[in-house]
């Protein structure tokens, strides 16, 4: 099999995928959204994960928005988001529009790896039939390949990028498991092979269920110290000098998996008539520390003689986490929102935001607003914004929230 890849949605997961097989492979991107394949071709990535120079490897890769282009290639990647709808429930919409689109493309013994996050037997009772529907092809007669390789992509972490972690993969037996391990092996740098993929599926969300409750515990805790004037930082550190301690900070929980994945895995889990106690306790607690910290906000304000709902006031750091500029599920930035419709006089500062995503959104050089601000709430401490309060005179305004 001459191996011709293709990367079906080019975002945080997508992206990294494509540049590290294109460095052994010709292959192909492709993604919906044309202005972002526009960018790419420009050397531009929004998300700010890769410079020009990371983007410079793409230029001997296909580049395209449409479906047809597709055609010329025999292995399928797709990563496209898998969110949750106002209902908290699964949208697959994505995942289905990717299923027709390969469908209508696929050719007889080509190869269509998912990694898209997704609850246990989506692989299987969903996505396959769709392809088979769409390309005419039997997946049972061994026509085309299905498997499933879970993302393990961590936007702003340069040391676990994904050349350099253990990736799994679930190929089920068949005549193309050379091939495809010999693909992913350049994505990773361990490769954990399983053969069934619901199993793999389920190993995926566990991942960030696991984290999403013990910074759930975390914020429990820090909401109790706060209520009895414990010291939360000392109550960690000494609970940290016993030898099995693991030690989680609490914070404020963002991104796309972890306030995604719970109601996956208690979907399947609801479907299947099964009562989960403890996965969405963490969601509860978690969604819970917005409001909290509305109220503390509110509080420290007060406490400083500055009134929430006229004064000049700064939330810096509104990404949903630190040195990224990923705004999925970002709990400081509805925090912003929520004062910002009270009061005309309050501002975000972030530098990984564009001016342009909201007219109250300032940059580190609009001096004047920041120092004329009377209090300046830090969620998200970006390095940039570390380094620019130190030598700012405003520095002295901050209020850290969660310390």
């Amino acid at each position: 099999m001459n191996i011709k890849p293709c990367v079906v949605g080019l975002g945080y997961v997508g992206l990294p995928v494509l540049l590290n097989l294109s460095k052994k492979f010709k292959t192909c991107g492709f993604d919906i959204n044309k202005q972002r394949i526009i960018n790419l071709k420009k050397k531009i990535d929004k998300t700010k994960e890769f410079n020009k120079s990371d983007l410079k490897k793409l230029d001997s890769t296909i580049l395209t928005f449409k479906s047809h282009d597709l055609k010329k290639f025999n292995f399928y990647i797709i990563c496209v988001p898998t969110p949750i709808n106002i209902k908290k429930k699964p949208d697959l919409s994505p995942l289905i529009l990717a299923c027709k689109i390969i469908g209508k493309v696929l050719k007889k013994n080509d190869v269509v790896v998912f990694e898209s996050t997704v609850y246990p037997g989506t692989t299987q009772d969903i996505c396959t039939p769709l392809i088979e529907k769409f390309s005419g092809l039997s997946y049972e007669k061994n026509e085309f390949f299905i498997c499933y390789s879970p993302e393990r992509v961590n936007p702003g972490d340069k040391q676990h990028t994904i050349n350099k972690i253990n990736k799994i993969i679930a190929i089920p037996k068949n005549k193309k498991k050379k091939e495809i391990i010999k693909v992913y092996k350049n994505l990773c740098k361990n490769l954990i092979v399983s053969e069934n993929i619901a199993e793999t599926e389920t190993s995926k969300v566990i991942e960030n269920i696991q984290r999403d409750i013990n910074i759930a515990l975390m914020n429990e805790i820090y909401i109790f110290c706060d209520k009895l004037k414990l010291n939360f930082n000392n109550v960690l550190k000494l609970a940290s000098t016993k030898w099995n301690f693991v030690k989680y900070n609490p914070g404020l929980v963002g991104g796309h998996c972890l306030p995604v994945d719970p109601y996956y895995f208690s979907h399947i889990a609801e479907k299947n008539k099964i009562q989960t106690r403890v996965t969405l306790a963490g969601r509860s607690i978690n969604e819970y520390m917005r409001k909290f910290l509305i109220k503390k906000i509110k509080k420290k304000l007060k406490e400083n003689m500055i009134e929430y709902k006229k004064d000049k006031i700064i939330f810096a750091g509104l990404t949903y986490k630190k040195n990224v500029s990923d705004m999925r599920n970002s709990q400081s930035f509805k925090i912003f929102n929520y004062f910002k419709k009270i009061n005309s006089n309050i501002f975000g500062l972030d530098p990984y935001l564009e001016r342009n995503l909201n007219n109250k959104i300032i940059n580190l050089k609009d001096h004047k607003k920041i120092n004329e601000a009377k209090s300046i709430i830090l969620f998200v401490n970006h390095q940039k914004l570390d380094e620019f309060f130190k030598k700012s005179k405003a520095r002295n305004k901050i209020i850290n929230i969660l310390n």
